[in-house]
């Protein structure tokens, strides 16, 4: 294991850095496209109007002045995307991932921006949308692409007509409406690691022009990318990354009458697969493991299986009243449930096991009056948010616990963080004349939260319910002493200025100035009673140019500073005096700055040949991270921070080409997609994950008659190994330069999580 600048790096991984050659060829061939465009003189080619919702109403993304990537249906089908976590290729100075413990929690970090930890309370830095309906917690929100009209990303604080938790962007996630005609579809995937998928949908008139009907289902089925090498418990699954994972959707549309609409939604996702194993970095110190051959093979002693469950229920109505003003209402209920088993160690021996339960309720009430005439827009409503968020979880130190005389040693910590959240917001956009023109928006939250944390050690080895191991009787009456009961409320204002420039109707400058704020939260691994973390507020200033030349290039760029206010960070300290101990630091640590710039360009070269390219730069770092100590006092260490799962380059070309033969249209797709070296542990970073690129390539077929369809995608063609996610419990021993103190558990905890292997697929699929 080598060691570098306190960075740990395992030779042979991660080692994939851009070749100077091809990026160079990348830039250079978006800087050529203009020249290379101009010289076209096919009038049939004309690019694709793309509408999108980034402001709440449908509209051209050419004329909505926000950093927004939408990827639509035609083009999630042709280039095989499967899950949400995909995007992030073809979105700049985004992140999403899988990152561990389970293959349903998302990580989400937009511009430097997000939140890693998904314990019950903590609230997200990008917010999560299915139809407009905010999705609260982690856990299932790695959606898995079924009946998707498109999936946008929009990038920057969206705190007027988004509200909190967007302070790094937000992620939506918008599904078809129905046609009106009786439609069937049915896919089949057969591919690596023994995939086998199954997806159905349909919609069927029930009152024709009136009453639709629609269904979907997907049945998702992988073997795992590697194995859990041993296993404390018998008749174990074994499985290691695999995926068992089904999901249903109803939906039902009603329209009485022109100017009226109704939709119902329901939705269920019951994830099965496995606990996601985490490769060990460094040899244990208490077990004779060696470190795995394959970065998919792990070690535990607590059982493989592990579930998410999602379900949520959603009415939106609208009513265009005239045709100026339209009434819109959107109310949801949500809730998902979790037990799940993370072996922090990943050993045979119960180092440090966490077994947990995460127990998630909400329900949302939107009201929207909107309008729009010649020159003037405006979306204007009411909010309400209520969600119950509650969990348990046991950190076992079994072995710790031996070696004080006890049978075992568990910290039991559990409790509930509740909200209530009601807002009221509007924004406008005003055409000054032919050229100019203004946006102005303002949103008002006020949030109230209550917070009951248990917290205490049980001097044995325990788990969160009776057979959560075989024989397992959890003791009647085990309860752990409440050591914080609490409330507390803020109120925000979040404003949004922003004016357009239109010199003709193909080109658009714009400024804008947004803020946005994550909520004030509770420690839930509060040890004693604390005052709640403030919440954080996110200054953005863009300035941006959206154009399409000759009908076949468009280029849309954009440039940005934010600063990070009152950023909420806690950690686990071990405390050297006490291996018993589980220190917390809660707090508005500090504030960080990021710069960059954004780049997204389409070119139709010909009208067979699309082909498409972003790049994404940011500066991102802390500027101040204050913290106490006994003898020096206040200490600002943000030398010690890093803006985690925030590569400094993010750059992705790649190629469409289409063309009919005398058996029907043959699509060609492949794309390139780099990321720079990112850091993975925000507090004194351990773990660096090097540069590296995905080389995916896929051919897709469709009939003459449109009835039958076939695709064939091959991604992460060179098998590249790239970082995801991580457990780090150690530190750095200062005496011993490459050596390092254990931490909680007492062993050498330095774990990382992996993005897919190589894999091809082949999917055929039939509509009628």
């Amino acid at each position: 294991m080598a060691k570098n600048n306190n960075n740990l790096q395992r030779p042979g991984i991660c080692s994939a850095a851009l070749k100077p050659s091809l990026l160079a060829l990348a830039i250079s061939s978006v800087l050529t496209l203009p020249a290379l465009a101009q010289a076209t003189n096919d009038d049939e080619l004309k690019l694709e109007r793309i509408e999108v919702t980034a402001r709440r109403t449908v509209e051209s993304l050419q004329e909505v002045p926000v950093a927004v990537t939408s990827i639509g249906a035609d083009a999630i089908a042709e280039r095989g995307l499967t899950s949400v976590v995909e995007i992030q290729q073809f979105s700049p100075n985004t992140t999403l991932q899988a990152s561990r413990g389970t293959n349903s929690t998302l990580t989400a970090f937009i511009r430097g921006v997000g939140q890693e930890d998904p314990l019950w309370g903590y609230e997200p830095g990008v917010g999560i949308y299915i139809d407009d309906v905010y999705v609260a917690r982690p856990q299932g929100a790695v959606l898995d692409i079924l009946n998707v009209e498109r999936i946008e990303v929009l990038r920057g604080p969206q705190g007027t007509l988004y509200g909190k938790n967007t302070i790094g962007g937000a992620l939506k996630y918008v599904t078809k409406e129905m046609s009106g005609d009786t439609e069937f579809a049915m896919s089949g995937t057969v591919g690596s690691y023994n995939q086998r998928d199954v997806k159905l949908t349909g919609q069927v008139p029930l009152i024709d022009n009136t009453l639709y009907l629609g269904v979907g289902y997907a049945n998702l089925q992988r073997d795992g990318y590697g194995e859990f090498i041993t296993s404390a418990l018998a008749n174990q699954d074994r499985e290691n990354y695999n995926k068992d994972l089904q999901a249903f959707r109803l939906t039902l549309e009603y329209r009485p009458q022109d100017n009226l609409f109704f939709r119902l939604n329901y939705d269920k996702t019951d994830d099965k697969s496995n606990a996601k194993g985490g490769f060990r970095l460094l040899p244990s110190l208490l077990t004779d493991a060696p470190v795995p051959d394959s970065v998919y093979d792990s070690y535990t002693s607590l059982p493989t299986n592990n579930k998410v469950e999602t379900e949520g229920v959603s009415l939106t109505a609208a009513w265009d009243i005239n045709e100026h003003y339209t009434l819109k209402s959107i109310t949801s209920q949500r809730k998902s449930y979790s037990p799940t088993n993370i072996d922090f160690d990943n050993t045979s021996l119960p180092i440090f096991d966490v077994p947990a339960i995460y127990d998630d309720k909400s329900f949302t009430q939107e009201l929207q009056l909107n309008y729009q005439t010649e020159g003037f827009k405006l979306v204007s409503g009411v909010y309400y948010y209520k969600a119950d968020s509650c969990g348990v979880f046991d950190a076992i130190l079994g072995v710790l616990g031996q070696s004080l005389g006890a049978p075992g040693l568990t910290r039991e910590v559990g409790g509930c963080s509740n909200g209530d959240s009601l807002a009221a917001f509007s924004q406008g956009s005003y055409q000054l004349n032919e050229q100019w023109s203004v946006t102005a928006g303002l949103r008002y939250t006020r949030d109230e939260k209550d917070a009951i944390v248990r917290n205490g050690l049980i001097f044995n080895i325990v788990y969160p319910e009776s057979g959560w191991i075989p024989g397992y009787v959890r003791p009647d009456g085990l309860t752990t002493p409440v050591v914080l009961d609490d409330k507390a409320s803020w109120s925000k204002l979040t404003p949004k200025l922003g004016v357009e420039y239109k010199p003709n109707s193909d080109l658009m400058f714009f400024a804008s100035f947004s803020q946005g704020f994550k909520s004030g939260t509770f420690n839930p691994r509060a040890t004693v009673a604390e005052p709640a973390a403030d919440p954080e507020t996110v200054n953005s200033f863009e300035i941006g140019m959206k154009s399409d030349w000759s009908n076949t290039l468009r280029i849309n760029a954009t440039l940005f500073q934010l600063d990070h206010e009152d950023r909420q960070y806690i950690s686990v300290i071990p405390d050297p005096n006490d291996a018993t101990a589980l220190n917390q630091r809660l707090g508005n640590v500090g504030r960080s700055e990021a710069t960059g710039a954004e780049l997204e360009v389409v070119w139709l070269a010909n009208r067979n040949l699309n082909i498409y390219a972003n790049i994404g730069l940011i500066d991102a770092k802390f500027k101040e991270a204050i913290t106490f100590d006994p003898v020096a006092g206040q200490l600002d260490i943000s030398d010690r921070f890093s803006i985690t799962n925030t590569p400094k380059t993010t750059a992705t070309v790649g190629f469409n080409y289409d063309t009919r033969t005398r058996f029907g249209d043959v699509i060609i797709t492949g794309n390139y997609a780099y990321r720079s070296k990112y850091d993975l542990v925000e507090l004194d970073n351990l773990l660096t994950q090097d540069g590296y690129g995905l080389l995916n390539l896929g051919v897709s077929w469709l009939s003459l008659d449109g009835h039958w369809s076939a695709g064939l995608h091959a991604k992460n063609l060179t098998d590249k190994q790239y970082l995801i996610g991580n457990y780090a419990f150690i530190a750095p021993d200062p005496a011993n330069p490459g050596q390092f103190i254990p931490g909680l558990g007492g062993d050498n905890t330095l774990i990382g999580y992996y993005g897919a292997p190589r894999t091809v697929s082949l999917t055929v699929g039939y509509r009628f």
